[in-house]
């Protein structure tokens, strides 16, 4: 994925900026000043901010790795060896945040069309923005609730069938059919 390239946050930003046709400065302050007018970009802008730290955790334990690598002989010993763990999970921390970033960058990317992303914007927007077929249904629903009505039941029957009152006789009993 991103594990060759020596600038990931460049990288990053610019596709960022390419998406949103703003510097990256620029779509912070236009998030922070309104965070629900765009829901696309002000995850990006969370995600970049995630990235962001997750890149300099990652640079501070590289740092400290060839710090120790320096002053060590060829064996490496065991807090080197936590040190360099350590480099291994922040790239794999970084690589997975730049991941989520370029998912949210992408249209096309998969989970975003279709039935389940519809469901799913549905669902993130809450019952206040229902497809328009269903503004009727969802209306009724909330006066029932608002002014004390019944509340429907489930769709599926949530308690066991009432059983017949006679005892059903024992196998042994039965005559066979012929």
């Amino acid at each position: 994925m991103l594990d060759d390239m020596d600038d990931v946050m460049g990288v990053i930003t610019e596709q960022i900026e390419a998406r949103f046709g703003m510097s990256l400065l620029e779509l912070q302050r236009a998030v922070t000043a309104a965070p629900h007018e765009n829901r696309e970009a002000t995850e990006v802008v969370h995600w970049h901010g995630l990235l962001a730290e997750s890149q300099k955790v990652l640079e501070e334990a590289e740092d400290n790795l060839v710090a120790v690598l320096e002053t060590q002989p060829i064996e490496l010993d065991d807090p080197a060896m936590e040190m360099a763990h350590r480099v291994n999970a922040a790239v794999s921390a970084r690589n997975g945040r730049a991941g989520v970033v370029q998912w949210l960058l992408d249209l096309d990317a998969p989970g975003k069309k279709g039935l389940a992303a519809e469901r799913a914007a549905r669902f993130s927007r809450g019952a206040r923005e229902l497809p328009v077929g269903n503004q009727g249904l969802a209306a009724e629903r909330l006066a029932a609730r608002l002014s004390g009505g019944a509340r429907q039941g489930p769709a599926v029957q949530t308690t066991t069938p009432p059983r017949p009152a006679t005892v059903p006789e024992p196998v042994s009993r039965r005559v066979p059919l012929r």
